[in-house]
This record gives structure tokens, C-alpha cells and sequence, in this order.
């Protein structure tokens, strides 16, 4: 693909990441940030999370990082915006990309389970409007999914399904627009299980999650459920699921053990302590382990 040129809107976590991405793989951005001590941080930020995971520094020089909204998108041909995940906020931006940015443009939207009709709805110009999900770490973790809305386009989502591709991630077209997405409602139908054995008294959490690891969660990377479906037989995965299906959790709530955790100001890392004691060391070196675990996976791709 012929280089870019690319808006951001929002330069925090996510939207530094994701301009790393792009600026990495030659395509010119322009990070839209509002808050002055953000901004101010946002080239360092992403020079060091390039020299993190190899690649070169001096890619920052495709970067510019401004306050202005218009000035951000004038010139764009794809346009994502990073916001917090509040609806209003979102349909506020979009409002105004629909009205600065080129008619031409993509308009892309980053969120981890919002459906994009949800944040396109009464906008004009929804057939050039899709969602993006880019997972966290966002320069790391390969997959981003892209979401077809009502009123997308597939010109939209070929276009973004190409910018992606170019920019070294794996796009996957979601063609249904339902909260959550696919990675999202996998992961969050296994954490429900989780939460509700620890809750009934099974196990422990720390046995929950080294049962994941050590079982399989070794192989995930290269055996996907229904890969290991197919593997196993539909005949013997009939079998298994006439006995374990209805013994699954099925609470269409949060789990009350959550609302009693938060209630005791058992918030997770940023308390130090959730399921398990977290000290500021062990919170380091689990964080350490991680970013170590994904650059390895990615060179190996």
C-alpha cells in the first residue's frame, strides 16, 4: 500500500500506540491531544516503546502532534480516534471528523466492546465510518479486529483490512456488529467462568490461572478452539458438551463476588490487591514478563 498519511485522535495508552504502529511502518501521523502535559510526552513515549520492541527510534519523525483537531485531519485518508470508552465523547468526535476531515477519509474507531453503530447513528457519511479494536499493548499484540457497522462500506473495511496489513498487523472483519466483538467476548465468557468457580468455592484464583497457563493456554497460540475442535472430532466435542455445557455458569450480571471485592477496595493492581496481593515488585515483574513474552512472539512471526 502507498503510504498514508494518518490522524489519531487522542494521544494516551492506546493512541500513542497505534501511532507507533503506523509511523513504524513509513506512514506519516498526526496525533490530535488536548491536555499539554500529554502531548508534551508523546514522541518520548513512543521512541521508547519503538526501541522496546526493536525498531528505530528515528520513526518518530513521522509523528507531529498537535491540540488542533482540524489541523490533525485536514489532509488525512484515515482517521482513528483513541478516546476514553465514553459513548457521548465519541459521538462528539465523530461529529467533528464528519464535518473536518477529508469526504474521502476513513473514519475508524478504536473500542474494546462499543459497537460502531452505536457511535455512528444519525451521522452522515456512515458508509466510510468502521470499528477498529487494537488490543493492549497496541504495537504488540498483532490482532486488530475490524468491524463492519449496518452502514459500512466493504470498500471501508478492504481499505482499513490493507492499511492494517501494511502496518504489520493481522485484521480480522468482523461482520456483525455486537458488543464485544469475537476476542473480547471469548476472553470475558472465560473470565466469567473464572470468577463464578473462585465464587462457588472450586478453587482458588491462583489455581484458576495456573490451570489456564500450564494447560491450554500453551497452546492457544497456534491451536484456536475450533481448530482444536476439529482436532479432537465434532463427535467427541458433542460428547463432552452434553455433560459440561449445562453445568456452565450462565449469570447474564456481573458477579456479586466482584461487587464485594470492589465494596472491600479489592480493585486489583491499583490496590494492591484483587484476586491475589499484588506488592509494587511483583506488579513490575508480572508486567516485565509480558512485554518480554509478546516481543518474543513477534519476531517470531
Amino acid at each position: 500500500m502507498a503510504k498514508q498519511t494518518i490522524a489519531v485522535i487522542g494521544g494516551g495508552l492506546m493512541g500513542a500506540g497505534i501511532a507507533q504502529t503506523f509511523a513504524a511502518a513509513g506512514h506519516r501521523v498526526t496525533v490530535c491531544e488536548p491536555f499539554d502535559e500529554v502531548r508534551a510526552t508523546l514522541i518520548g513515549r513512543v521512541r521508547q516503546g519503538l526501541a522496546q520492541v526493536g525498531d528505530d527510534p528515528a520513526c518518530t519523525e513521522n509523528i507531529v502532534a498537535t491540540s488542533d483537531l482540524v489541523t490533525a485531519v485536514q489532509d488525512a485518508s484515515f482517521v482513528t480516534e483513541a478516546a476514553p470508552e465514553k459513548l457521548e465523547l465519541k459521538r462528539s468526535i465523530f461529529a467533528d471528523l464528519v464535518a473536518h476531515a477529508p469526504r474521502d477519509a476513513v473514519l475508524a474507531s478504536n473500542s474494546s466492546v462499543m459497537p460502531i453503530g452505536s457511535i455512528t447513528e444519525g451521522l452522515e457519511t456512515a458508509e466510510r465510518m468502521v470499528g477498529t479494536h487494537w488490543w493492549n499493548p497496541a504495537a504488540l499484540i498483532p490482532l486488530v479486529e475490524v468491524i463492519q457497522g449496518e452502514r459500512t462500506s466493504l470498500e471501508t473495511v478492504d481499505f482499513t483490512m490493507r492499511l492494517l496489513t501494511s502496518a504489520g498487523k493481522k485484521p480480522a472483519h468482523v461482520k456483525k456488529d455486537v458488543a464485544g466483538f469475537v476476542a473480547n467476548r471469548l476472553q470475558h465468557a472465560l473470565w466469567r467462568e473464572a470468577i463464578s468457580m473462585v465464587a462457588d468455592g472450586i478453587c482458588d484464583a491462583r489455581t484458576v490461572d495456573d490451570c489456564v497457563k500450564n494447560s491450554f493456554g500453551l497452546r492457544l497460540a497456534v491451536l484456536g478452539p475450533l481448530e482444536n475442535a476439529d482436532l479432537v472430532g465434532l463427535d467427541l466435542t458433542r460428547d463432552i458438551h452434553r455433560t459440561i455445557i449445562p453445568e456452565l455458569n450462565r449469570d447474564a450480571a456481573p458477579s456479586e463476588l466482584l461487587d464485594e471485592m470492589i465494596k472491600q477496595g479489592r480493585l486489583g493492581f491499583k490496590s494492591g490487591e484483587g484476586f491475589q496481593r499484588w506488592s509494587a515488585d511483583e506488579q513490575a515483574a508480572l508486567r516485565g514478563r509480558l512485554v518480554q513474552h509478546l516481543v518474543k512472539a513477534r519476531g517470531r512471526d
